[in-house]
């Protein structure tokens, strides 16, 4: 019970009368005419000692006589109180409202708790609302680039169709037109070489159709490498020297076998410089001719569906 454990406020002031009579009494011992102060002085000092210790000795006898006489009349007091009937009523009715404060205080701190954790369940799910509408943000984000994702996807897909859908035949078409250009005008500007190399018509027909079909790749080649960048020289002359390179040292190894003596290597020197310069000049022609007829306008640069559109 509350009573065994925690004491009700009723007892308080009974335990405070218990715990003064608890203490020792103080007795004041009375006070004597003055005259008899003066006879007591004039007896000798062994005799006073002797009689004041006699006295203070029968003046604690009598403070603890007077102390247990007045602790049994406060303690039978307290009890006649407690005995009572109508002071038994009032001290349970005391002792029950001490009760009820006590589970009220129990109660109020329960309910100061559940304030806490729904302030504390307030808080987490504003931090979940807060993270909910993020993630929503984020949500609506991936789902615009997955539109724009689609979209370019869409794009790429119709470009891809269109450059695939472009007709082949055209520009094959210009293909063959642009090394059949090439392949005469290379031929024609290599004649006058090929005149100072041979002695008769039919020495003529070697050279003639290594240059035709050279002058021809070359065309295609041209074609393809310059695409629509026809204002590019340095391009365009790339693709000249390059061929040349290739056709003149060719040619010059195809020749008698290289010596290792000085007029050898003179002369195959001087041979490879005029099989590349001739070469040269002749992918040189091939070139203008292609450049003209790009400018011209009868013929179309790689790839016709820009120069459509």
């Amino acid at each position: 019970m509350a009573t065994v454990n925690n004491p009700s406020p009723l007892h308080s002031p009974i335990l405070k009368l218990k715990s003064l009579l608890a203490k020792p009494l103080c007795i004041i011992s009375p006070t004597y005419p003055g005259f008899l102060r003066r006879a007591t002085t004039s007896l000798p000092k062994p005799l006073l000692s002797k009689c004041s210790s006699s006295n203070s000795s029968r003046e604690s006898e009598t403070s603890n006589n007077l102390k247990d006489a007045l602790s049994g009349m406060v303690d039978k007091q307290v009890e006649d109180l407690l005995n009572r009937e109508d002071n038994r009523a009032l001290f349970d009715g005391l002792e029950k409202a001490s009760q009820r404060v006590e589970r009220a205080k129990r109660d109020l701190a329960e309910i100061e708790r559940q304030e806490l954790e729904a302030k504390q369940l307030r808080n987490y799910i504003n931090q979940l609302e807060s993270r909910a509408s993020e993630i929503a943000e984020c949500q609506q984000e991936i789902l615009e680039a997955k539109t724009k994702v689609e979209e370019a996807e869409q794009f790429l897909s119709e470009s891809i169709g269109r450059e695939e859908g472009t007709n082949i035949e055209p520009e094959r078409l210009e293909s063959i037109k642009a090394a059949s250009i090439s392949a005469v005008v290379g031929t024609l500007a290599g004649l006058p070489f090929f005149f100072t190399q041979v002695t008769d018509i039919v020495q003529l027909a070697l050279p003639l159709a290594t240059t035709f079909i050279s002058c021809a790749l070359f065309g295609v080649t041209f074609r393809y490498a310059v695409r629509r960048d026809l204002e590019n020289f340095q391009l365009k002359s790339g693709t000249c020297a390059a061929f040349g390179f290739v056709k003149g040292l060719g040619t010059l190894a195809g020749g008698p076998p290289l010596e290792l003596n000085p007029a050898s290597l003179l002369s195959r020197g001087f041979d490879g410089g005029v099989y590349v310069s001739e070469n040269l000049l002749i992918f040189a022609f091939a070139a203008v001719s292609l450049d003209l007829c790009f400018k011209m306008g009868l013929l179309s640069p790689f790839p016709m569906q820009q120069q459509n559109s």
